[in-house]
């Protein structure tokens, strides 16, 4: 059994994923996630801040020193939405390579779709269905169509739950304006590519990213995380809306003890729920299939090729 790695620098979180793989598959994971906000004000400014840039630094460090300790000596990180987004990127990137040795890759949208498509497939139970797998990110939201013979249609848009929070959500909890603020220009992003889904065949929809899996977590009232639980859960477009209201009906400080939401998701879950509830209502989808295999686990079997 040999030990792979590999971090997604995102607008709302770091994650690692270290994997155990034998024959192809991976037969243990262990992920680790640090909020750490590299989005904070990218949309409103343009530039990444001070305290994301060190914030991300911190967390860099920690996990290069723990994939180091495991002995993998090649980790692919990549950073997505917020980095690609600001114009002084260079910055954290060039501290990135200079204090934790590492050469960060700044990906678009379309390869993060094709590595999140990529994850999810080695990930599903189920073979030879047209998927269409929903990413919703802390910047941006990626939809992919496909199957095992490729990507038919992807798409990427800048509609994430930190970038909607901090456009629309101007009080605690959100007032009915914040929300139908939200939810018209929710709509009219995303409205051009559901039009296109609309025409295509869709077998299965899959969630895959934070809001995906805490809603899931939510539902299972799980009182700690557990990915094997949540991963091949299905929920319901009713389990989505149920969500949604518990979110939007307390306020912040009783959100983050609502049972199965991580504490320093609480304040961007409802923008991310509502985007997933626009896509579920507007494709009219009912049921959604949550993956725990997403771009981290496409990043690990690209390794294998």
């Amino acid at each position: 059994m040999k030990k792979y790695a590999a971090i997604d620098i995102g607008t709302n979180s770091m994650r690692l994923l270290i994997a155990e793989v034998e024959d192809g598959q991976i037969v243990k994971g262990f992920k680790d996630l640090e909020t750490t906000r590299m989005g904070e004000g990218v949309d409103q400014t343009g530039e990444l801040t001070k305290g994301a840039i060190e914030r991300n630094l911190d967390a860099l460090k920690k996990f290069t020193s723990r994939v180091r300790d495991e002995g993998i000596g090649y980790m692919p990180v990549i950073a997505t939405s917020a980095v690609r987004d600001a114009r002084n990127r260079e910055i954290f990137l060039q501290r990135a390579r200079q204090e934790a040795g590492i050469e960060i890759d700044v990906i678009g949208g379309d390869r993060e779709a094709e590595l999140g498509f990529s994850g999810v497939l080695r990930g599903l139970k189920e073979k030879g269905e047209n998927i269409l797998v929903i990413d919703i990110g802390g910047g941006s939201t990626e939809f992919i169509l496909g199957n095992e013979d490729g990507i038919q249609y992807m798409v990427s848009h800048n509609v994430g739950a930190v970038r909607m929070t901090e456009k629309f959500v101007m009080n605690d909890p959100p007032l009915g304006q914040d929300l139908a603020r939200l939810e018209a220009e929710i709509d009219q992003i995303i409205l051009p590519t559901i039009k296109k889904l609309e025409k295509m065949k869709i077998d299965r929809v899959i969630g895959i990213g934070g809001t995906a899996t805490t809603i899931a977590s939510v539902h299972l009232k799980l009182l700690t995380y557990d990915r094997d639980k949540v991963h091949n859960t299905d929920i319901h477009l009713r389990d989505v809306r149920n969500a949604l209201e518990s979110f939007v009906s307390v306020s912040l400080d009783e959100r983050k003890k609502i049972q199965g939401l991580y504490p320093k998701r609480a304040d961007v879950i409802a923008a991310g729920t509502m985007i997933l509830d626009r896509i579920l209502t507007l494709l009219e989808i009912d049921k959604l299939r949550i993956s725990e295999y997403d771009n981290l686990e496409g990043l690990i079997f690209e390794q294998l090729l």
